[in-house]
This record gives structure tokens, sequence and C-alpha cells, in this order.
């Protein structure tokens, strides 16, 4: 049996706290150490986890086979780039990188040097969505809500790369078609960029999906619901529940069902409550990439995915920037 991955860390904040704990869980991966430019967090963290804190991230680099940045958004490209020059495989959080220069770039060195790089769309990983794929997905309105309370952590960045990213990522997955349209607006409110945000964005396969997001709520919300023909799937990222409403039999003991009367006749309508996974979904997606590497096959959120969203979400940028209110 082959050595265990080496992993480490870069960035012990927030995420990388979770991460950390993470990596401990996840089989044929050894977690070798982090490092976090932070000396006093640094030190707090290597003595809570009793693990090593290099002192510098290329130290780090140099004895990982695999690098997990959780460090801020702006500081992506830059550790992305030392490690795949070093032939590290790496995950990075989500966004893929601050700019589309940036993005672009990392998707670029990761194609020439031929490691694995997995974007930490960790919804992607929700057991609520998992619990759906197994179903023939091809939606054609799609209606999403993603509400925060506020939060100064991910402020370098607008709602939309905060927050609205992760539905992009998963509505681009879902539809699998070219963006014909966007209309989108913005408010700023606590901070220097959109706060909250709408959002419509039409497909050329026809689908429509509105989004909105915000991180000034007072109540957390994050859902999805696709409509399509004979079927509704909802799916409820926060309390880690999903429901499938279709024109069909019952299928087991969790799905309830009625007859209809309909100018085609008697349908039967059938709900249904797919069983939920009990899945830990950054320990999951952290998996994941150790399996791609192992089996050389392509990233569940490869960088591609990472630069569709990254571009949906500056496309999306790009027309609230003249119309936002608050500045």
């Amino acid at each position: 049996m082959s050595e265990p991955l080496k992993v480490g860390v870069i960035g012990a904040g927030y995420l990388g706290k979770y991460h950390i704990e993470n990596w401990r869980s996840v089989k044929d991966a050894k977690l070798v150490g982090f490092y976090d430019p932070d000396q006093a967090n640094a030190i707090a963290v290597s003595d809570k986890y009793e693990l090593p804190c290099f002192e510098s991230g290329e130290d780090l680099i140099e004895h990982c086979d695999v690098v997990d940045i959780a460090a801020p958004t702006d500081h992506h490209a830059f550790w992305c780039e030392k490690a795949i020059k070093k032939g590290k495989h790496v995950f990075v959080e989500k966004p893929l990188a601050a700019s589309m220069q940036e993005a672009r770039r990392i998707v670029e060195l990761t194609r020439e040097s031929g490691v694995r790089l997995q974007v930490g769309h960790v919804e992607r990983f929700n057991p609520a969505l998992l619990a759906v794929q197994h179903l023939d997905l091809h939606p054609m309105f799609i209606e999403v809500h993603r509400l925060a309370q506020f939060n100064p952590r991910g402020t370098e960045v607008s709602v939309i790369l905060d927050l609205m990213i992760h539905d992009i990522d998963i509505i681009l997955s879902i539809v699998k078609s070219g963006v014909k349209n966007i209309s989108a607006s913005g408010v700023t409110v606590l901070t220097d960029t959109p706060d909250i945000a709408n959002v419509r964005i039409e497909f050329d396969n026809g689908c429509v999906a509105n989004l909105t997001s915000s991180r000034i709520s007072m109540k957390k919300m994050r859902k999805i619901r696709l409509f399509q023909k004979d079927a509704y799937i909802g799916i409820d990222f926060l309390e880690k529940k999903a429901e499938v409403i279709k024109l069909k039999e019952a299928a087991d003991e969790k799905t309830f069902s009625f007859d209809i009367d309909t100018p085609t006749g008697k349908k039967t309508i059938a709900i249904a409550t797919p069983t939920i996974p009990q899945v830990n979904a950054i320990q999951r997606e952290l998996e994941s990439l150790i399996a791609s590497i192992r089996n050389q096959t392509r990233p569940v959120v490869s960088e591609m995915d990472g630069l569709l969203a990254m571009e949906v979400a500056h496309q999306i940028l790009e027309k609230i920037a003249n119309n936002v209110v608050g500045h």
C-alpha cells in the first residue's frame, strides 16, 4: 500500500481550523503541519492541535504532497502558484482567486503541471444536495435564497463572491448550458461592495434562475428550488432537508401521494422526502481530492468549475457596478 499523502494547511483562521480538524479524519492523508503569518494565532493553533507550525509557507510546501490554501481570497493566487510550480496538488477555498486574471493564471498553471486542483465549493457536498443527485435534474426554472447575518469575515469581497458564488457553482453544475443573459441589481449597506443582490440568469437551453443573496439579514436561509416538467425539487442546505414532488407513483415508505383530476385524466402526485446521508461536507470534499489524486481523475470541483463560477460572478458584478445604491 502506498504511503499517505502529506498535507499542509496555509492559513489557520476560521476555515483553516476546520480544515485542520477534518484532515485528521481523511484516510490516505497525513497532516504534517500548517503556516499562518499571525504569530499569536499560530502558537495557539499549534498548541491546540499539537501540530507543527512552519516558519514559512514555502517551507511547508516543500514538505507536502497536497497544499490546502485557506488563506484570504487575495492570497489565493500567490500560494496556488507557489504550490503548483513545486508540483504539489492543491485544495483552495472559494472563490478560486480575487480576480479573473489571477483565476485564469491558476487554470493555466494547473493544466501545464498536471497536478490536481480542487476549489472549496463545499455546498456541492452538502448532504441535502447529495440526497437528490441521483435524480434526473433538468430544471427550467430555479429559485435561490441565500441569506446570512452580518459577519465581518469575508467582507474583503462582495456578497456575490462571498455567498452567491456557492449557488452559481451549483446551478452551473446542474443546468450544464451556456449563459445567454444576466440581469442584476445590488445594494451596498455596511461595506464598500454589494451586501445584498438579486440576479436573473437566462441560459441557452431556456432555463431561468433567480438568485437572491444577502449578508445583512436577520435570519439565515440557504434554499434552492428546482422546477422541471412533472417535478419540483426543494433543497434546504441549512436544515439539510430535501423534498421531491412528482407526478408518479409512490416510491417508498417515505413518500406521501394523492390523486388529482387533470384535463388529461387522473394523475398521482407523490411527495417524497429523500433520506439525507450523514456526511461531513468538509471532510467529504477533502476526501474527494485525495481520491482524484490517487485515481488520476478530475476533481469534483475542478479549477475549470471554479473559473466558470467566477466568470458568471464577475459578469454579475459588471451588471450592478453602475447601479449600486448606498454610495
